[in-house]
């Protein structure tokens, strides 16, 4: 039987992903886009975020020059906003420490903030062939398959493990055509719920195909509900435009601009009156809006506000976080994806009136 390295390489010439947008190229610093961004979001949905960011940011100094705000402009409705920030910064370490020349090895590139060990070797192998285990989702789920590890991926032991098992099974050479293999396998046969072991290459020494156990590994947790937060989020109008307000450099969506927000419509009044020094009363609710995150649900609902009073600039009380935007204009800053969706549905209807 020929080498598990050598199986996947052979199946990655003729099965694998070969005409994705950051393929057949050496250039470290696109490789580099497309691995954070590819990081927890599926590859259809990175597609046209990535060709975009690429337009406005085509190297890593240009990229380093931006703002954040520009960053997370082009970043807004691709969520994990996190790997934003910490692309922006590494873009600014490459630039201020490296010279703007890209590290050329796993080992540098892991120095750099938002890159990890199992990103560091993908980008490495890709840009510059060098040999180096990786370890995302998708292949602690191939590994802990076909090499019958044991327990949760997540627990300290069974990683190192995992990390053990990838680096004994590393060939010699061809390392990038066996590193996008490998991912490729994760993704498109060796699935978490309904893995397709028939087109598997290496399915003839996979040890849960032969033990019957593809349920049981690698072995997950039971899943706890999700715990749900609701908020109300304050559609305040004024001359056509819209208050938008940056939210805290910490948190959910951090420094991404969005609607007010207060624990309740009865909160309103006294919001404003303290925040903004304004008279404000909330109306009639729009239907709320479900949100997912990793580890609870967000309950959001719209609430239409008529004022009363406004200062003549919100910036006149301090506030440099709160922008006054026209509506259209507004859904092309940097949003969360379901204000986004929420006021360029409230344009669209403004718009047909």
């Amino acid at each position: 039987m020929r080498s598990f390295s050598a199986r996947l390489i052979g199946w990655q010439e003729h099965a694998g992903r070969r005409d994705l947008p950051w393929q057949n190229t050496r250039d470290a610093y696109r490789i580099w886009i497309s691995e954070i961004m590819l990081q927890q979001t599926q590859v259809a949905t990175v597609m046209p975020y990535y060709r975009r960011f690429l337009d406005v940011f085509p190297d890593v100094q240009s990229l380093a020059a931006a703002s954040i705000e520009a960053v997370l402009r082009l970043w807004s409705g691709l969520g994990y906003y996190r790997r934003a920030h910490l692309l922006h910064r590494a873009a600014q370490e490459i630039v201020g420490r490296h010279g703007g020349a890209f590290p050329r090895d796993a080992a540098t590139l892991a120095t750099l903030p938002g890159i990890g060990r199992s990103t560091a070797a993908a980008i490495a192998a890709f840009a510059y062939g060098e040999r180096g285990a990786i370890l995302d989702g998708n292949v602690k789920r191939v590994l802990a398959r076909h090499q019958g590890v044991e327990g949760h991926a997540a627990d300290p032991a069974v990683l190192r493990a995992l990390w053990a098992r990838a680096e004994e099974l590393l060939p010699r050479a061809e390392i990038e055509p066996y590193t996008q293999a490998l991912m490729d396998l994760g993704a498109m046969v060796c699935l978490r719920s309904t893995p397709d072991c028939a087109r598997c290459p290496v399915a003839a020494d996979c040890v849960a195909w032969r033990e019957n156990r593809i349920d049981e590994l690698p072995l997950t947790r039971p899943r706890q509900p999700l715990p749900q937060r609701e908020v109300a989020v304050l559609l305040i109008e004024r001359g056509g435009e819209i208050l938008l307000e940056r939210r805290p450099p910490i948190g959910i969506w951090a420094g991404l601009w969005s609607l007010p927000e207060v624990a309740c419509a009865n909160d309103v009044t006294a919001y404003c009156r303290d925040r903004f020094g304004a008279e404000v009363a909330a109306g009639v609710a729009l239907m709320p809006i479900d949100h997912g995150f990793t580890h609870f649900r967000l309950r959001l609902t719209p609430l239409p506000c008529s004022i009363a009073y406004w200062p003549t600039r919100v910036e006149d009380s301090g506030h440099s976080a709160c922008v006054w935007l026209p509506l259209p204009e507004a859904t092309s800053a940097a949003l969360p994806a379901p204000i986004k969706k929420l006021l360029r549905s409230l344009a669209t209807q403004q718009a047909t009136v």
